[in-house]
């Protein structure tokens, strides 16, 4: 029979004053004066409709009864000298992206919860750090940088943890068989519904989530909405809730800790060596190669540095792999600063794919496709990912959007392109114009062939076309009744040798009275 699955278990991290922290600490890194004991209390602020209200502030004057949402003309009625600084939600909002990643280490689960909390699947990793205890402990202490006001909270559910984390920090939730007490002593607003909600329960005299629980779900919908239902069960359990983490969780990963963080980026790499040497094994063992690598450095004071390289081909070569990690370091504009020391290596193989032994050739040496791949794997690290790019054919008939340009490190090698029969001219130029340039065109009849042509202020006279190659518009991707223009393009030789590709944008008469020409591409 299978194992029954491991119950999950959440950390919730809120910041109460996360604004204030961040401001805080931005001004402390780029050397401005700290707010000094005796300042003023700290409020943010953003227009709402034509006034000033209270976005968020500091714990002195929340204190004092300063609350976000308050009008700011009211606040400094409450408190005659205010410290008034503009609301950056977007600042905010990076910030705790970046709480977000400091995080990673402990667990690759890792959700954001905007404006001020992050919530970590721990299912799996508390061991690591000695129990949950620990890895709480660990965590609030290695954030204390970053903020001065945690608050934290484990639960088996997402919303467990993140009010506990709101309404009861420090203390955990026990486990199902030893009963939910504490979330049921907890305030209906551990909903987190709203506000008109909030105020007819507790005027129903429902003011806790026990007090909800103990009645019956149907007449809660009917009078409250479905909404605080779902809301109730996922709180408590009944219902099944998962985070959705900001990044996927990689197909391979490992990690190197140290008891004593590493100074110096040579280190650093040789450390990285290792973990590659670890991924190619795991990889050789399922019989796949990696796609993307991505390594995270993370520093002893919570910033973090990420190198991240792509293969044409899958490979599993941990040579290989440092190759191109060494030509990402060396291309990277912003280089990887040690600071006070690395305390732990990351290493994700977030993309794999079947690799099966390379064929060599009878004369010894890689097939030659391996080599390109390798050529390609350089420089796409070393130029950036965007720079060497190779056509991609799609199924259209339209000329100009029958193939795309992606970076090569995303395609596999190409199908060989469709060779000419022997001795015939291609079919398609070599260069199209974007947009087909206009032109002047005389014809024997309307609807006949070019014989002479003006294009860019020189006449060319046609000695030898070929075509018309007929090629109708995408009629399903316009409107009933309304379809594109017919064009008939002619591969035709001037005078002097030079071949062009041409089209008559409309069928004469039949759609256009007067269709108009192009140019559309030049051959060799």
């Amino acid at each position: 029979m299978p194992e029954p699955e491991a119950q999950r278990r959440y950390l919730a991290l809120f910041f109460p004053f996360l604004p204030v922290d961040r401001r805080a600490r931005q001004r402390s890194a780029s050397g401005a004066p700290d707010r000094t004991d005796d300042a003023a209390p700290l409020v943010l602020v953003e227009k709402v409709r034509g006034a000033m209200r209270i976005a968020a502030t500091c714990a002195e004057a929340r204190a004092q009864g300063l609350v976000p949402g308050m009008m700011l003309a009211d606040a400094r009625a409450q408190i005659g000298h205010l410290d008034v600084e503009p609301h950056d939600p977007l600042a905010d909002l990076k910030w705790l992206e970046r709480l977000a990643d400091h995080c990673d280490r402990f667990t690759p689960l890792v959700a954001t919860d905007p404006p001020d909390m992050l919530v970590l699947d721990i299912t799996g990793c508390t061991h690591l750090f000695g129990g949950e205890a620990a890895l709480v402990a660990a965590a609030e202490d290695s954030l204390a940088r970053f903020s001065d006001h945690v608050r934290s909270g484990c639960g088996d559910t997402p919303e467990a943890a993140q009010a506990l984390a709101r309404f009861a920090p420090g203390v955990t939730l026990a486990r199902p068989e030893d009963g939910d007490v504490v979330l049921r002593r907890l305030p209906v607003a551990a909903l987190r519904i709203e506000e008109e909600t909030e105020t007819a329960l507790i005027r129903a005299g429902l003011k806790t989530i026990g007090d909800l629980a103990m009645r019956p779900s149907a007449p809660l919908a009917a009078r409250f909405g479905e909404e605080l239902v779902e809301r109730l069960d996922r709180l408590l359990g009944s219902a099944d809730s998962r985070i959705v983490p900001r990044r996927s969780p990689p197909a391979l990963r490992f990690e190197m800790r140290f008891a004593e963080p590493i100074a110096r980026t040579e280190a650093a790499m040789a450390a990285l060596a290792e973990l590659a040497g670890q991924a190619a094994e795991a990889l050789d063992q399922r019989g796949m190669g990696g796609r993307h690598f991505a390594a995270r450095f993370y520093r002893s004071d919570g910033r973090t540095f990420d190198l991240a390289v792509e293969s044409s081909l899958p490979m599993r070569d941990p040579e290989g792999l440092m190759r191109l990690l060494h030509e990402r370091l060396d291309a990277l504009s912003d280089p990887i600063d040690p600071g006070f020391g690395f305390d732990m290596i990351r290493l994700i193989v977030p993309r794999i794919e079947p690799l099966t032994p390379a064929q060599l050739q009878l004369e010894g040496g890689a097939v030659s496709e391996e080599a390109f791949a390798a050529l390609i794997d350089r420089l796409s690290s070393r130029l950036g990912r965007g720079a060497i790019r190779r056509f991609q054919p799609r199924d259209t008939h339209i000329p100009e959007q029958a193939a795309l340009t992606l970076p090569a490190v995303d395609l596999p090698a190409p199908e060989p392109w469709q060779a000419p029969q022997p001795g015939e001219p291609p079919t398609r130029p070599i260069h199209l114009f974007d947009p087909p340039q206009p032109i002047e065109v005389i014809a024997e009849v309307p609807d006949g062939p070019p014989h002479r042509f003006r294009w860019k202020r020189q006449q060319h006279h046609v000695v030898r076309f070929e075509g018309p190659e007929r090629i109708a518009a995408p009629w399903w991707k316009h409107a009933p009744g309304r379809s594109g223009l017919t064009r008939d393009y002619y591969r035709i030789e001037d005078a002097r040798g030079r071949r062009f590709w041409i089209f008559r944008h409309g069928l004469y008469d039949s759609e256009r009275p007067d269709p108009r020409w192009y140019v559309h591409g030049l051959f060799a």
